[in-house]
Formats: structure tokens, sequence, C-alpha cells
């Protein structure tokens, strides 16, 4: 059952520490399961690692929480290639798609390479929610900062523009963020935006 309208749950969080297995969904997460407008059946989400390089490891702890949370996962991996060959129906099944961390210049240039920033569009206008977190929050805007190139925060702005602002992460726990996302803004390297602190979401 696709949302009302497109949104995006753009977000600093999203997982916690589990009690009984290595991490639990949090509240971000169950948000953009109830925006999707999901009833009378098991949610379906699909995580998405690219920007951690689809670590299968990973793919397990996120089906195991899923499991725990009464949350149907699926992954999908496009290392060492994809693991489906429709990535668009994959993608238009679900309620919602969770975007990892990790690298969002290398999230970019995956997703490019594999047409996954037009599937991207048509899933979005579907009503799929999109959501994730640091560079599956960036990636849906023109930019923000990163890490992606090295640990001196650097600009990217080349995002997937549904959303036509700049977006900072993890806004007051990693101290260059504010400062840099203010005069990249200021320079006109970035467009106005938006910011979110760990454990905050932006909805659009």
């Amino acid at each position: 059952m696709p949302a009302d309208l497109p949104t995006i749950l753009a977000t600093s969080g999203g997982i916690k520490r589990g009690s009984r297995t290595n991490f639990e969904l949090a509240p971000l997460v169950f948000h953009a399961i109830e925006l999707s407008g999901v009833n009378a059946r098991r949610p379906r989400l699909c995580h998405v690692g690219t920007a951690g390089g689809d670590q299968r490891w990973w793919n397990g702890l996120w089906d195991e929480a899923g499991h725990a949370a009464g949350v149907d996962v699926v992954s999908l991996n496009l290392f060492p290639m994809p693991n489906v060959e429709d990535l668009a129906g994959l993608l238009l099944d679900q309620d919602v798609i969770w975007v990892g961390g990790g690298s969002v210049a290398n999230l970019l240039a995956i997703w490019r390479l594999h047409g996954l920033d037009r599937t991207f569009t048509e899933v979005w206008q579907a009503g799929v929610v999109l959501a994730g977190v640091s560079a599956g929050s960036l990636c849906w805007h023109v930019g923000g900062t990163t890490d992606s190139f090295g640990p001196e925060l650097r600009p990217v702005i080349n995002g997937l523009g549904l959303l036509p602002y700049a977006n900072g992460v993890h806004y007051d726990s990693e101290p260059q963020r504010r400062p840099l996302f203010q005069q990249l803004i200021a320079d006109g390297v970035l467009p106005d935006g938006y910011a979110s602190d760990d454990g905050v979401g932006l909805l659009y």
C-alpha cells in the first residue's frame, strides 16, 4: 500500500542496540513504516547497503532485527552484481526503502551505473517511502557534507536531487559538520538546506 503522497524520511538515526539481537529497529524506522500506510499485513522493507559495500553480515543483522519486529526485510545488493534481475520490481513491491550509511559518493556512482537514480524517482513517485540514515539521508538531496573522500569533510553536490535542498547529517555529534555546512551554503556551493542531529529525522 503506497503512501498518499511521495514521501522521504531523511535521518541521522534508525537503529539501536538490541537486547536479544545485535540491534533493533528504532522509532525512526517504525515511523517510516507508519508513513507508508501499511496495515492488515506484515510491512515490507528493503534495506539498501550500497554505501557500506553490501556487507552480507550486515544484511543478516537487518534480517534478524526485522524478524524480531514483525517486518519482512529484504536486502538489495549491487556487489558483485545485482542480486535480482528486476531492480524496479523489487523496489516497487516494498512499503519502505531504507538506505544505510557509509560512502555517499560511492553510493551515487554505483546507483547511476545501474540506473537506480531513475528507478528511485519512479519508486518515490509511486508512493514507496524512501528513507535512510547518513549517506541514506544525503542521497535524496542536492548534496551536503561527507567523509566519503577522507577524514576531512568535503562537499558532495551530485545527489539525486529529489529534494531541492542541501542536507546536513550528524549535526550535533561531529564537530566539522555544522561550520562546513553553513559555510558551503553561504558560499553558494550548496543551496539552502536542513540538518538533523543524531536520532532525528526530516520528513518531506
